[in-house]
């Protein structure tokens, strides 16, 4: 083997490092990117109703086409969630899901052969109750590539950024309409995307969005080049259609998280589980297309 055949085989392999050790995060919107679409991010409350169910349901939203998906840690004073997500994790928390549970999900879902990125969306303070670097170091161990924490302002997010940025996971923010200097000062510590509220108030189906929401998604496109996805009310075809056309990745929560409740009587009897879980699968394979 002669040097130049050696130096090609060693630049390709690590080539090949750097794609694996790349987050999958960038990974998703990348190959979203190139195949000239949006990513899909459906949402759910881990635990609703239980463990196992949520497993069978992440695996479903991936087989419908999700990109990347939010695993929604189960919290008692949601301030961002309205009152579908709200009974969820009342829901959850009720079966006994915990933080540590939520963390686990994401393995269980590996072990069955997941390649989804999973995003952590927890309030802060059951973080904070965990112990902030055994955290992120369970995240990292359980391969989970994001992490949102609603309640914490960019202005004091500064050692869980540096934390974050060491367990190799991106701390994404969200961004609500607001200034411009304040857009830039969000986007300028972001990682990963930015997750931009539709609009004001907590999460619900919305059938209308205010006036201005396109120059504000424009406004946060221009202030970073990472992918910007947009989230809070959307729960259509339609509307993912239309937001597909300005941003890089939709989120969709409360309205999966609706048909999870509607199909609870089939979820929780073995004898129509299938049956439950194709409900959900149709409905965002629906919202895919």
């Amino acid at each position: 083997m002669n040097r130049l055949t050696l130096d090609n085989q060693t630049e390709r392999a690590g080539d090949e490092n750097a794609v694996s050790r790349q987050n999958r995060i960038d990974r998703a919107f990348a190959a979203a990117k190139n195949e000239g679409r949006t990513a899909l991010i459906p949402f759910l409350s881990v635990g609703d109703p239980d463990l196992d169910t949520s497993v069978d349901i992440i695996l479903e939203l991936e087989k419908a086409g999700a990109d990347l998906v939010e695993l929604g840690v189960p919290y008692s004073d949601p301030l961002a969630d309205g009152p579908v997500i709200q009974r969820s994790s009342l829901r959850a928390l009720d079966a006994g899901t915990s933080l540590a549970d939520c963390i686990r999900t994401a393995r269980l879902c590996r072990e069955r052969g997941s390649e989804l990125p999973f995003i952590l969306f927890s309030y802060f303070n059951p973080v904070l109750q965990f112990g902030l670097e055994r955290f992120f170091a369970e995240l990292a161990a359980h391969d989970i590539s994001g992490l949102i924490l609603p309640d914490l302002p960019v202005e004091e997010s500064g050692p869980v950024r540096a934390l974050a940025q060491a367990a190799g996971v991106h701390l994404i923010p969200l961004v609500a309409p607001t200034s411009r200097e304040r857009i830039a000062r969000i986007a300028a510590e972001a990682s990963g995307f930015l997750y931009a509220v539709s609009s004001l108030g907590v999460t619900g189906t919305r059938s209308e969005f205010a006036s201005g929401i396109e120059e504000f998604l424009a406004a946060v496109k221009q202030a970073s080049e990472l992918p910007v996805a947009v989230g809070f009310g959307i729960s259509s075809a339609d509307q993912v259609k239309r937001f597909s056309r300005i941003c890089d990745g939709v989120v969709v929560g409360s309205a999966i998280v609706r048909k999870i409740e509607e199909a609870l009587p089939l979820l929780t009897e073995p004898a129509t589980k299938a049956e439950g879980l194709l409900q959900i699968h149709e409905f965002v394979r629906q919202l895919k297309e």
